[in-house]
């Protein structure tokens, strides 16, 4: 008989799951609109609905198949406790509960969609990790014992695979290379500190460099008469591709800041490669170049010209469904 796993992956503003084979066959898919359930209170309806829609997922197919898993990626998901912890864009208190308990804001997910599934195994892991478990079952680090994904979203977030395993720590949240601070006293994280990261190699910290360019460069470029709420990443990307001097340069930057880091966390795992995933990471040579560059100049000598810097193969694909599937089939995958 067949065998399938559920890939479920939630998002700020859409659940999306589908029924998926070893390979990376998808069978079905559907969504569930995150963005209906933004309140603390809205949870329980929550979890109701999404076991309700796994379940008519479950029955879409006209054939019958062994159900392996449930496997989930979340934002601040706790592999170890299968819990979301204090998510930034997921049920949050109103403003009628203002002394609320921040403590509070911790869902035990996994046990809760596992009850509505009797004997079905229900892991559950951040986003990052889940991409980056993707990664190793069904994109360009197949094979590969020891690599890093860094994930190029609205955020940045990463994964850690050393000698074949996902290393999650004792708390269950290793691996946030996003927040390491590499301009001590710089600008505003979402975190609450300065200076991460995250704040300049993502998507919101590209378009924060661009515009402190704008205002301190005198090169002429297409960008100037975008408004900032209209300003969206790609727009670089595509200025880039145009020679726009203020694009090149902020591509420049942000590799510099890019590379100096993964320089530094190299020296940590030693990995075979590190791979780039996300919209940002699709702006190609215009990141790889400079970030390629700054991590060789900023490389110990024992790692130099030893770790390539990869483009995902999972990143045209729906990655993050397969990725929280191969949660299951990394586990399980043996037996399956």
């Amino acid at each position: 008989m067949k065998k399938l796993a559920i890939g479920v992956d939630i998002g700020g503003i859409n659940t999306a799951f589908g029924l998926v084979d070893e390979k990376g066959g998808i069978y079905a898919e559907s969504l569930l609109p995150t963005r209906q359930y933004p309140g603390y209170a809205d949870y329980p309806a929550y979890v109701k609905d999404l076991c309700r829609a796994l379940r008519v997922l479950s029955d879409s197919v006209s054939f019958d198949y062994e159900l392996v898993g449930i496997g989930i990626g979340a934002p601040n998901a706790n592999y170890h406790c299968g819990t979301i912890e204090s998510p930034a864009n997921l049920f949050k208190f109103g403003p009628d509960e203002p002394e609320r308990d921040e403590s509070l804001r911790l869902f035990p997910l996994a046990e809760h969609i596992g009850a509505n599934f009797p004997g079905v195994e229900v892991l559950m892991t951040n986003d990052a990790n889940a991409a980056t478990l993707g990664e190793m079952i069904y994109g360009n680090a197949r094979g590969m014992k020891d690599f890093i994904m860094v994930t190029l979203g609205t955020g940045l977030g990463s994964g850690f695979v050393a000698n074949g395993e996902m290393i999650y720590g004792h708390d269950g949240f290793a691996g946030e290379l996003g927040h390491v601070i590499v301009e001590p006293g710089g600008r505003e994280c979402g975190c609450g500190r300065r200076g991460c990261l995250e704040a300049y190699v993502s998507a919101t910290g590209i378009k924060r460099t661009a515009f402190e360019l704008m205002a301190t460069m005198n090169a002429p470029s297409e960008l100037r008469d975008i408004p900032f709420r209209d300003f969206e990443s790609v727009m670089i990307t595509m200025a880039a591709g145009h020679g726009d001097p203020v694009a090149l340069e902020t591509f420049r930057y942000t590799g510099e800041l890019l590379g100096r880091a993964l320089a530094n966390v190299v020296t940590i795992t030693s990995p075979e490669a590190i791979f780039l995933f996300g919209g940002l990471a699709k702006a190609g040579r215009f990141l790889f170049e400079p970030t390629q560059q700054y991590m060789e100049e900023n490389m110990l000598y024992v790692f130099k010209d030893k770790v390539r810097l990869l483009p995902s193969g999972i990143q045209d694909r729906n990655a993050a469904v397969l990725g929280a599937a191969a949660l299951i089939w990394q586990r399980f995958g043996s037996r399956a």
